[in-house]
C-alpha cells in the first residue's frame, strides 16, 4: 500500500535491516532467534500493507522528506526535545500493530536505537521503531 516498502528502500531502509534492527534488543520467550527473525519479517511484510499503519509510515516519510531533508538548517535538523510529533507517529504505528504493550517496547527502540535506527531522520527512526516495536509486541503476545 502507498509503496511504502519501495519508499522506504528509496530512504535506505530494507526489511534485512528493520529485521535486525528488531533482532537488536530481541528478548527470547521461548522462540530461538533464527525463528523470531523469521516471524518479525513476516509481520513487517504484513503491516506494510495495513492502511493505517501504511499511512502512518507514508506521513512520516513525506514529513521527514519536507521538514528534515529539504531543510537542513532547519530548527528540526537534531530532533530536538520540544519535537512530538515523530514520537506520536511512532507510538501510533506501535499501538496499532501490538496494543498498549507495544507503547513500552516502541520506548526501548526509540531511546538504543539499534541497527538502521541510529542512522534515520527524527521521523523515520521512531516510525520505523514503532513498525519494530508493534510487530515485537505482537511476536512477545504470541509466544506467552
Amino acid at each position: 500500500m502507498f509503496e511504502i516498502e519501495q519508499r522506504l528502500r528509496a530512504h535506505g531502509i530494507t526489511i534485512e535491516d528493520m529485521v535486525a534492527a528488531a533482532m537488536g534488543l530481541y528478548v527470547s520467550h521461548g522462540m530461538p532467534e533464527e525463528e523470531a527473525a523469521l516471524e518479525i519479517k513476516k509481520k513487517i511484510k504484513k503491516f506494510l500493507d495495513d492502511p493505517n499503519v501504511a499511512s502512518l509510515l507514508l506521513g512520516a516519510i513525506l514529513l521527514e522528506e519536507e521538514l528534515y531533508t529539504r531543510r537542513k538548517n532547519s530548527e528540526i535538523a537534531d530532533d530536538p526535545v520540544f519535537l512530538l510529533s515523530d514520537e506520536i507517529i511512532g507510538m501510533a504505528i506501535a499501538e496499532c500493530i501490538g496494543g498498549t504493550y507495544a507503547r513500552f517496547e516502541f520506548t526501548r527502540y526509540d531511546q538504543k536505537k539499534p541497527g538502521i535506527l541510529s542512522k534515520l531522520g527524527p521521523f523515520l527512526d521512531d516510525a520505523v521503531a514503532g513498525l519494530i516495536a508493534g510487530c515485537t509486541s505482537r511476536l512477545y503476545s504470541e509466544c506467552l
